[in-house]
């Protein structure tokens, strides 16, 4: 009976491989010059080699094999660019063909069957939201409209900090008030509403939202093997697929109550025009384009990755203060320099804070928002440094390789903010924080405000020590933007501007 089985078993392996090859390999164009590759094994390729953190091990292939490589997960080729001119060849000449995005399990159920901005592919639908997004929230006007909205967030953020300082210092978790920041910066100007903070109205949606998109930021981090054998979608091995539908439905739900809720709500009531406003007058002029869908696909993507990114890299910038505290100062003297005591600094007094926003840039350098970007794909055939690169395979640029690379940077693993007081020493596709070419991040702008706005108010506001005489872990984990493994915990003291001001 055992050997039954068994035989039963190994027939069904051998057609599944029988198939494999016939789906995958029976139909391979022969190219005669690609990147040099590692030596992979049969149907898996060379996923047996992948170890976390992925940068470090793309980074350990470019060692032995040159700085553009090819790789195999699975059935799919997989570039890998490890240096700026890779990268600029990639994204100029070869800019449409890597226009597009592999389908996922996550774009297909968590990304509106891939028509969200992030995830759908390269055409006249991303184009619309692309045209969109940037006119309603990323152009330079709409940013400097709704700089007040940012302005008053952050003054309410000081406040509650004050407020648990009770006149003293206090011992602060600061990832979670970072993510609080940033979420509210982002629903406000969306939505018009907090859902951090004293003023909630309705605790219990509240409560709800963020728990939904803490569950959406942790599929942000599941892969599954149905991403690279499509064979495997039907059978949903580990029930990821049946999860995330679950998650879409509930996210789709709480995501349409809120647009209703602006819709039916009478001019007269709405303090200020929102996001949400903008894309429904959209909808009664163009309902074909503009579906339910569409808008709650907009909302979600700037949700998860403007709260998430933001909020990760100011507590990566915060840690890196605390462990600089020459830095600190220096960041403290250019504010009483240039803003005073007389109010809270704003985003118009950026441009005159050089050193705050190198110490940003230097942030972003050494711990990007995403060390590898989203993944790309060719729609066609191409060349990338001589090398031939067939239809379909996924371009995965290492962002953190070219960041830290001594050739590129002197001391590359340093926190340097002033190596940015050089003109023009960011260019040439050495920093590359938020991706470039047709599919870099549009809110790039938008984070960089945020996150300088932030930090600043809080350095002008309060005095920061580190919770003991060791200097902040500075482990990195895995997750959607490379969070700290060990979350900020600080402690905090209100200074005298703080208390004398009244910032709400």
């Amino acid at each position: 009976m055992v050997e039954a089985n068994w035989y039963t078993i190994s027939l069904l392996i051998f057609s599944l491989l029988l198939l494999f090859f016939k789906l995958f390999l029976g139909k391979q164009k022969i190219y005669k010059n690609l990147p040099p590759s590692p030596p992979g094994l049969p149907i898996l390729g060379h996923l047996h080699l992948l170890k976390e953190p992925l940068y470090q091990t793309f980074q350990a292939f470019s060692d032995k094999y040159g700085p553009i490589i090819l790789l195999r997960f699975g059935p799919r080729n997989v570039l890998v660019v490890n240096t700026p001119s890779a990268v600029e060849e990639c994204f100029t000449k070869n800019d449409v063909i890597f226009a597009n995005r592999p389908l996922s399990l996550h774009s297909k159920h968590l990304s509106y069957n891939s028509t969200t901005i992030a995830a759908a592919p390269y055409g006249d639908l991303w184009r619309n939201l692309r045209r969109i997004t940037t006119l309603e929230i990323f152009s330079t006007v709409q940013l400097e409209r709704t700089s007040c909205i940012r302005g008053k967030e952050v003054k309410f953020f000081v406040n509650q900090l004050m407020k648990n300082c009770g006149g003293g210092c206090s011992k602060v978790d600061m990832k979670s008030k970072f993510f609080e920041i940033s979420f509210n910066v982002m629903t406000m100007m969306i939505m018009g509403k907090r859902f951090f903070g004293e003023s909630v109205e309705d605790v219990e949606e509240a409560k709800l939202f963020r728990q939904l998109v803490r569950e959406q930021l942790e599929f942000a981090k599941t892969s599954d093997p149905s991403d690279l054998f499509p064979v495997l979608q039907k059978v949903d091995l580990f029930g990821t697929g049946r999860k995330m539908v679950a998650m879409a439905e509930k996210m789709d739900k709480f995501l349409q109550n809120l647009v209703d809720e602006r819709r039916r709500m009478d001019a007269s009531t709405k303090m200020k025009k929102t996001l949400i406003d903008s894309l429904l007058s959209l909808q009664e002029a163009e309902p074909e384009f503009y579906t339910n869908n569409i808008i709650n696909g907009i909302i979600l993507i700037l949700l998860i990755a403007g709260t998430e990114t933001s909020s990760t890299a100011m507590e990566w910038a915060m840690s890196l203060l605390l462990n600089h505290p020459n830095a600190m100062t220096k960041v403290r003297a250019e504010i009483e320099a240039h803003v005073g005591q007389n109010y809270l600094l704003d985003e118009q007094d950026l441009p005159k804070l050089n050193y705050l926003c190198n110490v940003v840039k230097e942030t972003l350098r050494l711990y990007s928002p995403a060390p590898i970007l989203v993944p790309h794909e060719a729609s066609e055939d191409c060349t990338v440094g001589g090398y031939d690169v067939p239809q379909g395979t996924m371009l995965m640029v290492n962002v953190l390789a070219i960041h830290r690379d001594p050739k590129l940077w002197e001391n590359p693993t340093k926190f340097m903010p002033e190596r940015f007081e050089e003109e023009n020493s960011g260019d040439g596709y050495k920093l590359i924080p938020f991706g470039c070419g047709r599919r870099g991040c549009p809110g790039a702008n938008l984070a960089n405000r945020m996150v300088g706005l932030t930090l600043g108010a809080l350095i002008q506001s309060f005095e920061w020590n580190r919770v003991d005489e060791e200097e902040v872990d500075m482990t990195e984990n895995f997750g959607f933007s490379m969070p700290k493994l060990k979350p900020l915990e600080v402690i905090c003291r209100p200074c005298p501007f703080t208390r004398k001001q009244c910032l709400i």
